[in-house]
């Protein structure tokens, strides 16, 4: 997963421009205390950060 896919699901379940805020501030405990972002800026793979947003959003499982 890249990025731009990161980002389009996010916008699918948060709406755009609010996904780009709570990409920012929602620390998520599975990131290592990190937003979606700051995992970005980390390194982390996108599919591990898009697996710990969708649990943290609870998501229904044909979403993971």
């Amino acid at each position: 997963m890249r990025e731009v896919e990161l980002r389009a699901r996010l916008d699918q379940h948060l709406s755009h421009p609010y996904s780009l805020l709570w990409a920012q501030t929602q620390v998520i405990g599975s990131l290592g205390q990190r937003t979606v972002d700051e995992a970005l800026a980390a390194g982390v793979p996108c599919k591990q950060i898009w697996r710990s947003a969708w649990a943290e959003l609870e998501l229904p499982d044909s979403y993971r």
